[in-house]
């Protein structure tokens, strides 16, 4: 009975990314997530006893997913800026097959703060996933500074931490544009192979894969 409990509300929190992302927060209804999930309202309500406490739980589940790959990356003993180079490739193939990562962002931009754009009358997000993610990629930048991997003080490291924050972000932006993923990949490959020779000393851009390889192979590995 617990385990298809659980099964229940796991469907529950992916049907409700799915439609948080497809639709937004405020035009995402719970019978539609219920539907989609495919059990009744009151199945729903078991669980989850507003849209809001939903929305908390697929932010969550967002969040947990980002650490998790962090955590990962770093026991497989990767140096700290090649784990920065592919949880940014786990960015790229999350946002287009784990709908609570693009739903964490939506919902952030959505109900942050005071509530805004749909969500007055509702707590505001549990979590900003904006600062999450930008949370996770400014740990391995120092990680990777404090490593010798890039500069370590003064202009050239302010310029390296501002300019790769940047393009960490603008991951989820080109996603949201409706680009595929095979597209996004090719980008965000493309970027480190222009980022990494005026981040690290001379000639050791060699050392670093700036494809998506480990990323993908163990999304097949694990079936993310």
């Amino acid at each position: 009975m617990q385990e298809r409990s659980e099964r229940t509300r796991r469907r529950l929190v992916w049907a409700g990314a799915e439609m948080f992302h497809r639709n937004g927060y405020a035009h995402a209804t719970l019978g539609e997530i219920a539907a989609a999930a495919g059990v009744t309202k009151g199945a729903l309500y078991f669980h989850f006893a507003s849209k809001e406490e939903l929305a908390e739980a697929v932010q969550q589940r967002g969040t947990a997913l980002l650490h998790d790959a962090v955590r990962a990356l770093r026991e497989d003993g990767l140096s700290p800026l090649q784990a920065l180079i592919d949880i940014t490739h786990w960015l790229a193939w999350t946002l287009h097959e784990e709908p609570a990562i693009p739903a964490s962002f939506r919902i952030t931009k959505e109900c942050g703060g005071t509530g805004p754009r749909g969500c007055a009358g509702t707590r505001p997000a549990v979590v900003d996933f904006h600062a999450a993610w930008l949370s996770a990629v400014c740990t391995l930048l120092r990680l990777a500074r404090d490593a010798g991997e890039l500069p370590a003080s003064g202009r050239r490291w302010e310029s390296a931490q501002a300019l790769v924050q940047a393009a960490a972000c603008g991951i989820e932006t080109m996603a949201g544009t409706g680009m595929s993923y095979g597209e996004l990949r090719g980008k965000v490959a493309a970027l480190w192979t222009l980022l990494l020779p005026g981040l690290v000393p001379e000639g050791r851009e060699r050392d670093y894969r700036t494809g998506a390889e480990l990323i993908e192979a163990e999304a097949t590995r694990t079936g993310w």
